[in-house]
Parts: C-alpha cells; sequence; structure tokens
C-alpha cells in the first residue's frame, strides 16, 4: 500500500524558533534626546517625498558614528518599478558621502496623506535585505527607530533582526 501523503514523516526534525527584543515607547518624549533628534529629522522630511501615486510620504534619517545626520525620501515614479524607498535613498546617499562611516541609527517615518500617521511603519522586503547588507559590509549594527507622525515608536536594536534569513555576501561564496 502507498505512503499516505498525511502521515507524519518517519525522519528525525528540529524545530527552531526565531524571536528578537525591541523597545516600545508611547511617544518622542520618552526617546533619549539623540534619538528624538533624529526622529523629528525623519518626521519633518517626509514633506520632501515624492509621492503623487500613493500619498505615502516616507523619509528616513541617519546618524554615523562620526554624527553626521543624513536624509532620504521616497521618489515614486509614473513607471511605479523606477521608484524607490526612502531607506534605499539614504543608504545610496550614505555611501556616495561617508562611505566608511558606518551607520548607528536610522528613524523612518512616514506620513499617510489620505490617512493615519499614528503608528509605527517597518521597511519592506528590499529595504531590509539592503539595511543588512549594509550591516555586513561595515560590519556595525544599525538601530531602527520606527514611528509615523505621531503614536507608539518601535526601537530595533539591529536591521538583521527584521530579516532573519537574510541573502548574505557569504551565501555567494
Amino acid at each position: 500500500m502507498g505512503k499516505d501523503f498525511l502521515s507524519p514523516q518517519s525522519h528525525p526534525m528540529a524545530t527552531h524558533q526565531h524571536q528578537f527584543e525591541f523597545e516600545e515607547y508611547d511617544n518622542e518624549h520618552e526617546l533619549p534626546e539623540a534619538d528624538r533628534f533624529l526622529l523629528h529629522k525623519a518626521r519633518t522630511h517626509t514633506a520632501n517625498a515624492y509621492a503623487p501615486y500613493s500619498h505615502f510620504r516616507v523619509a528616513a534619517a541617519a546618524r554615523t558614528v562620526a554624527g553626521h545626520i543624513v536624509k532620504g525620501t521616497n521618489q515614486e515614479n509614473a513607471s511605479y518599478p523606477v521608484g524607490i524607498c526612502a531607506e534605499r535613498v539614504l543608504l545610496s546617499t550614505l555611501s556616495s558621502l561617508y562611505p566608511d562611516d558606518p551607520v548607528e541609527a536610522i528613524a523612518i517615518s512616514y506620513q499617510n496623506v489620505e490617512g493615519s500617521s499614528d503608528s509605527p511603519a517597518s521597511p519592506c522586503g528590499l529595504c531590509r535585505q539592503s539595511l543588512v547588507e549594509y550591516e555586513y559590509r561595515l560590519h556595525h549594527p544599525i538601530r531602527l527607530i520606527l514611528s509615523g507622525q505621531e503614536g507608539k515608536i518601535l526601537v530595533i536594536k539591529r536591521a538583521k533582526d527584521l530579516l532573519p534569513f537574510t541573502f548574505t555576501p557569504e551565501d555567494l561564496k
């Protein structure tokens, strides 16, 4: 008789779990001053986003180890795939201006012109991969500060926590 496709597997199986810790703040006043400053930069910079199609303005502001502040915004395009997220605009700018200066923290905020902007939004998959690659590249974790224009704020210790099975340079070897 054939093997029932619903029967348990006959070989041993290992089960693993991935967890990570993050901080949650009720508002910006609970943040350390340096993080509050960076978040303010991201929140105000959303006004410079080019988002005529989605009306979802995103800005990211980074602080490097040397203390440089760099900002980026999403840039949409009528040919939708041509657009680029704020996080990748920011990383491109950082690598052009300060290629050897690791990023200490990035604050990411958004303004939903047609809805609420009061809860944290997380980077998309492409941006998560790009952020982790930047961590690998400069051998330094990047703290992420995620927030809307108001409300709760999440702080993640390193970008890699958001993408545990990252495709890394080691995978190419």
